[in-house]
């Protein structure tokens, strides 16, 4: 569990101290791409809180969102249509999907252990 905080606050670090600049023109590529990083992150953690979780599905989940994002924007940009608008509405929508149903899975365990608290008291 040590380990991904580790590099949690390793990156988040680095990346407060360096002094990258990202050109404009990819800016909606990094904009889905994080979008994509995190309804993965948060898909993970929704399985690993409903016991389903398989490194091999987030792992390629993971990957395979993050490309499909960047080649509908790609696309979008030669059509010249924001296809990457879609591509942020549908991780938006996940995302949130997501966090909703992890904050009802950790409010019922939060409920039961007070219930079984309350009548081991």
């Amino acid at each position: 569990m040590w380990l991904p905080l580790l590099g949690l606050l390793l990156g988040v670090s680095l990346g407060l101290l360096s002094d990258i600049q990202i050109p404009q023109v990819y800016d909606n590529y990094l904009t889905i791409a994080i979008l994509a990083a995190f309804d993965t992150l948060f898909g993970g953690i929704r399985a690993y809180l409903q016991q389903v979780y398989d490194d091999r599905i987030f792992v390629s989940g993971f990957f395979f969102n993050i490309l499909l994002a960047a080649a509908l924007a790609f696309i979008g940009v030669h059509l010249g249509v924001d296809l990457y608008l879609a591509a942020v509405f549908a991780f938006g929508v996940r995302l949130f999907q997501n966090i909703a149903v992890m904050r009802r899975i950790l409010l019922a365990k939060w409920t039961s252990r007070n219930k079984n608290s309350d009548t081991n008291a």
